[in-house]
C-alpha cells in the first residue's frame, strides 16, 4: 500500500507514515489541507516537499481508507430496567 514517497519507519515519528526522507507526516499534510491550506501554501511552508509528495500522501490516505474493515455490531439490548 505504501508508495516510494511514503515511509513507515519505527525510528521516524514513531512509525507514522511520513514523506520519505523527512519528518513531515501524512496526517499533518491532510490536516492542513482540510483546514484550507492550498498546495502552494504547503510547498512554501515545507521547501523539501514536492507536488508529487502531496499527491502520494493523499493516495496513501485514500488507499488506507479503502482497505479499512468496518465491523458493525448489533445495538445493545435494552436492560430490564428500561
Amino acid at each position: 500500500m505504501t508508495t516510494d514517497r511514503i515511509e513507515l519507519n519505527p525510528r521516524v515519528m514513531l512509525g507514522k507514515p511520513v514523506i520519505r526522507g523527512t519528518r513531515i507526516s501524512v496526517d499533518l499534510l491532510l490536516r492542513k489541507l482540510s483546514e484550507g491550506a492550498s498546495e502552494a501554501d504547503l510547498l512554501d511552508a515545507y521547501p523539501r516537499l514536492t507536488r508529487a509528495d502531496l499527491q502520494a500522501a493523499m493516495r496513501y490516505a485514500a488507499d488506507t481508507v479503502a482497505h479499512e474493515e468496518v465491523v458493525l455490531t448489533a445495538p445493545a439490548a435494552a436492560s430490564p430496567r428500561d
